[in-house]
């Protein structure tokens, strides 16, 4: 009897290991958490800001905490495309199989769709400013935070190589034909013909490029690392050595540190040295890919991560961690998955499989060390849309009513037609001359009348349409700055529009107008304010909204009129 019960209770032991070790995959160790999804994970889970996303095959998107709380689930009412990506404040861009690109807010509510007229070929890519590239097969879009259409760029041929970000704020791509683009912020475009289509684009950190300089006819000049389905490296646009041929067909890179780490097809992960133009190490030469995996076996869809913690590959079927100096840390293979995956910030690996469940494991207890909070990474550049441009001062062009209504026209006309592209530059600095006028004309001795408000209001108005980030901090200045009321409510209006404050500076302007002793008491004003503040929190969710929250509790208060009450009222309930 005693036996009897001992292997019970071993039998017991093991099948209680067993299914806290699930047989789909053999890795460091168990999942931290795993999470039914009601579907199959179709695209690869995108992680920020402690949190994922994930796009199943019934039309859902779907939030979760890094601890594996669920957060939020939007259902798009059609079938989607298998990409999702996210802004710095944490807007998901998905698109649905007919083409309609859809942005969902950091809390899950949708903000805004637009008809690209065809499915994405790749994943939306993010501009500096919460501008976005939106790429079909023959097409490039472009739009602002707001769904705003900035230009459009029809292309003579198919893309054959999804793009990529070009670390310059715009992206590149590979047409059928070969012709590589590089197309920036403003839909300035720069080419050059490949002998062939390669297999693997690398954009390396090069000097900023500003878009407005660009030309239709000109050639690429950023720095490249072309890689071809021979093995054959090829560098564009600095003074490199001759490179060794890679014992494989490469199918995924990153660039960092004058180093770029390669996988190939059958498994190895090598790093290369640009300046020495040598092969540093190969992972295969070292521990062999039988060690990676139980069988040698292609790889699906692989991407890579270079950054201070290490070298991550990650396929759809096995994922692997390196430090520079090669050493492997972890390796796990991935049996039954969906999708690939996807590593955190925070070690942690995401996987959805095919039994409708997403996976998240532990494999590293590190953070990197670059700033990190609810938002995502800081922008590495600017487009400069906040800054003066030379030609455009005060006193350089004509201010007069007539000239500034037709010139508001023409901006208006673009923006409707969604063709502003390389003018955005001077139409911001025109936007931002009109709309600062008052607060230019008392610090200067240039004797030039100020706008009419009324074209002061309309000039804030299509800042706002045009939407960039970079304006923020001059409509934030403006407002505790202008003198007339309305173009005060406008301003207000049109930060909530934007509907971007990644450094605070407009919900600090609005506190300084809501307590004493610069209140304001202009209802107009008020009420704008609380729309304006209700927008933030609503697109940027937590990091606005702890600050936001408090202002519209403020002007809910008894001590503002009705109307201001009702409407702070009905913002604090959208939040809900």
């Amino acid at each position: 009897m005693m036996r009897k019960c001992r292997s019970a209770w071993v039998w017991g032991w093991v099948l209680g290991i067993l299914s806290v070790f699930p047989l789909r995959a053999q890795s460091p160790g168990a999942p931290l958490w795993k999470q039914a999804l009601g579907g199959s994970v179709i695209g690869l889970p995108s992680v920020q800001g402690g949190s994922v996303v994930v796009v199943c095959d019934g039309g859902n998107l779907k939030a979760y905490t890094r601890t594996g709380k669920f957060l939020w689930n939007y259902y798009a009412r059609g079938r989607l495309g298998p990409f999702v990506s996210r802004s710095r404040e944490g807007t998901s861009y998905i698109s649905r199989t007919n083409g309609v690109l859809i942005a969902v807010s950091r809390i899950g509510g949708e903000l805004w769709r637009a008809n690209l007229g065809a499915p994405l070929i790749g994943p939306v890519l993010k501009g500096w400013d919460g501008r976005i590239f939106a790429t079909t097969e023959k097409k490039v879009s472009c739009y602002n935070a707001a769904g705003t259409l900035l230009w459009y760029k029809n292309l003579d041929e198919a893309i054959a190589l999804a793009p990529v970000a070009d670390q310059q704020g715009g992206l590149l791509l590979v047409l059928a034909n070969g012709a590589a683009l590089q197309i920036d912020g403003f839909g300035n475009t720069r080419s050059k013909l490949l002998p062939q289509v390669p297999a693997v684009l690398v954009p390396l950190v090069g000097p900023p490029y500003r878009g407005s300089a660009g030309t239709g006819g000109a050639e690429i000049t950023l720095p490249l690392l072309i890689l071809y389905q021979n093995g054959e490296i090829q560098g564009y646009g600095g003074d490199y050595p001759s490179f060794p041929l890679l014992p494989d067909v490469p199918i995924a890179a990153v660039y960092r540190d004058d180093q770029v780490a390669i996988t190939l097809k059958q498994g190895q992960v090598l790093l290369l040295s640009l300046h020495e133009g040598r092969i540093l190490w190969n992972r295969e030469s070292t521990t062999g890919t039988q060690e990676i995996l139980e069988k040698p076996e292609e790889l699906k869809e692989a991407r890579m991560i270079y950054d201070e913690r290490g070298i991550y590959m990650l396929s759809q079927n096995q994922a692997a961690g390196f430090t520079p100096q090669g050493v492997r840390r972890w390796v796990i293979r991935i049996i039954g998955s969906s999708a690939p995956p996807n590593f955190s910030d925070e070690g942690l690996l995401y996987s959805g499989g095919n039994d409708w469940v997403l996976y998240a494991y532990q494999l590293e207890e590190q953070s990197p060390t670059r700033g990190q909070t609810l938002y995502g990474s800081l922008p590495e550049g600017t487009y400069g849309l906040g800054e003066t441009i030379p030609g455009y001062a005060l006193g350089s062009i004509p201010l007069s009513e007539a000239g500034v209504r037709n010139t508001l026209d023409l901006i208006s006309l673009a923006l409707r037609e969604g063709r502003v592209g390389k003018r955005e530059p001077a139409f911001t600095a025109y936007l931002m001359e009109v709309a600062g006028s008052v607060r230019a004309h008392l610090k200067s001795s240039i004797l030039h009348p100020p706008v009419d408000f009324r074209q002061r209001s309309e000039a804030v108005r299509l800042l706002a349409w045009l939407g960039s980030a970079e304006s923020i901090p001059f409509l934030a200045a403006q407002f505790s700055h202008e003198p007339e009321p309305l173009v005060q409510a406008v301003i207000a209006e049109a930060i909530g529009r934007i509907g971007v404050d990644p450094q605070g500076l407009a919900l600090k302007a609005f506190s300084r107008r809501i307590f004493p002793p610069a209140q304001v008491m202009d209802e107009q004003t008020l009420i704008a304010i609380a729309t304006a503040v209700g927008a933030l929190c609503r697109f940027s969710g937590p990091p606005l909204s702890q600050v936001g929250i408090p202002l519209l509790v403020t002007l809910a208060g008894h001590e503002n009129s009705l109307l201001v009450r009702k409407q702070a009222l009905q913002q604090i309930l959208s939040l809900q």
